[in-house]
């Protein structure tokens, strides 16, 4: 018996509606549930305080500070390296064996636990380097992390940008560097801006590379050679220890907001210079 055409797209449709919703349905009970347990506990004296008796007391202020510290100097390490390689790649080289070799190097780079950087981290970084347990030392292992995701997104943006843009850059008489920064990088940048906050989101939830390369100190850091914990970091501790689980909700919902907060915000100034540039 052959069923309609219609009826299965309609199936189809259906079927697709009831998983996308039951994904999302999941996302927002879990988001609730951290948000409703911690939300109670998050007082600004909770947010500008530094942290008591192991953090059974007190704030998160240096966590808070050590979290921007690190994500920060991962993107900035990896940003520009990321960018430059998919210019590279788009632009200034045909498809060869030496382009394979580089996505395959990102491909697999993508592909290693978080455990094996933070292993390769505390040994080069650290130890063979003399960093020592440090922002430094975290920052750099957390930018060959998120280092692959920035090649691919800003690559498949490059792509995604059509050739009449160049062919009509290259009529104008520019160089090929005034069409790649001035043309196609402007139309690209949405597509990069992604892959930066996709870097960002993973560099603040990042726990295990973290734990053997920044450390776990409670204090604030005032440079970059000191060590410092993370948010991801101390509510994963503070939840596996016991010690205060109001206290690890809280710090899961500062997370969860922050990270939001990061994507909304990325998000308008992207919406905003499609805007300007159309």
């Amino acid at each position: 018996m052959r069923i309609p055409p219609r009826l299965t797209q309609q199936i189809a449709v259906t079927g697709m509606w009831i998983l996308a919703a039951g994904t999302l349905g999941i996302l927002v009970f879990i988001i609730a549930y951290v948000l409703a347990n911690g939300l109670p506990h998050v007082t600004w004296g909770f947010l500008t305080e530094s942290p008591q008796s192991m953090g059974r007391a007190g704030g998160i202020l240096p966590m808070i500070v050590g979290t921007a510290w690190v994500t920060g100097l991962a993107v900035l390490i990896a940003g520009p390296i990321g960018v430059a390689t998919a210019i590279y790649l788009t632009e200034y080289t045909r498809e060869g064996r030496m382009t394979s070799i580089i996505r395959f190097g990102a491909d697999c780079l993508a592909g290693i636990p978080s455990i094996i950087f933070g292993l390769f981290g505390f040994v080069f970084f650290a130890i063979t380097l003399g960093m020592g347990l440090s922002v430094l030392s975290g920052a750099l292992t957390l930018a060959l992390m998120v280092l692959p995701t920035i090649i691919r997104t800003s690559e498949e943006a490059i792509r995604a940008v059509p050739r009449s843009y160049r062919d009509v850059s290259y009529g104008l008489g520019s160089t090929r560097w005034q069409m790649v920064t001035r043309v196609v990088l402007r139309s690209a940048l949405p597509g990069i801006g992604t892959g930066i906050v996709l870097s960002i989101g993973r560099s603040i939830s990042e726990t295990a590379a973290l734990m053997l390369t920044a450390g776990s100190a409670l204090g604030l850091p005032h440079t970059i050679f000191d060590s410092s914990r993370t948010l991801a970091l101390h509510f994963y501790i503070m939840s596996r220890e016991g010690i205060s689980m109001p206290n690890a909700f809280a710090t899961a919902s500062v997370l969860i907001i922050a990270i939001l907060a990061i994507n909304l915000a990325a998000y308008w100034l992207m919406q905003r210079f499609v805007a300007k540039v159309a």
